[in-house]
């Protein structure tokens, strides 16, 4: 696994965590506070913890908005399992640790500069979005709900409206001041107060065949 810091292009990729005007913005580091916010005051994640969810950034190649704008994938199959079984072939997933030797359960993606580029409640809502898949067993699977789409339940809008319901009910908690603050700018405007955009890059786990 690689699992470093690097900046956006036409910037260095030097892993600084400061945020001082012209020194760097750690996207990552700041989206990963805010989950770890969110998870300590919604009761309905208060299941997860963040220790064991990795966080990447992604590229994309135009800053427009539709398109993927994050997303999670469950580093376990259904039910935690470690091994699943597809057309008579035994399959696990590779591991991914994090610089203390934590096994990861989860890997959470942002798509930059494509998910910076939208409302800032949609990117409130976005992140609450792809933690509340996260089963509430946090047992590296995904929330299922009956039936097919069980990834969004049978309505996509009432999911989404959820979504939007809880990212309120977190500002309605009290949040630390200035948590999510850096969510009301798009790319070019956190380049532009603080230099350069950088984070962390994780190669995405791959399926292996099990001996």
């Amino acid at each position: 696994m690689t699992d470093r810091p690097q900046g956006l292009p036409g910037v260095n990729g030097a892993g600084r965590q400061n945020t001082e005007p012209g020194q760097g913005f750690n996207f990552t580091l700041h989206i990963r506070r805010m989950c770890d916010d969110l998870a300590t005051r919604l009761p309905e994640l208060a299941h997860i913890d963040m220790r064991r969810v990795a966080i990447r950034f992604c590229q994309t190649r135009r800053a427009v908005r539709h398109g993927i704008q994050a997303s999670l994938t469950p580093l376990r199959f259904k039910g935690g399992q470690l091994f699943t079984n597809r057309r008579g072939r035994t399959w696990t997933v590779e591991r991914l640790y994090d610089a203390e030797g934590r096994e990861q359960l989860y890997l959470l993606s942002f798509y930059l500069p494509r998910f910076l580029e939208r409302s800032f409640e949609d990117k409130v809502a976005t992140v609450v979005h792809e933690l509340w898949h996260i089963s509430p067993s946090f047992d590296g699977d995904l929330r299922r709900h009956p039936g097919r789409c069980y990834a969004h339940s049978h309505s996509q809008q009432q999911y989404d409206a959820l979504m939007h319901q809880l990212a309120k009910k977190w500002f309605a908690l009290d949040p630390p001041s200035g948590t999510a603050d850096f969510l009301k700018r798009n790319l070019r405007q956190l380049q532009q107060q603080h230099g350069h955009v950088f984070g962390q890059r994780i190669s995405t786990p791959k399926l292996i065949r099990a001996s």
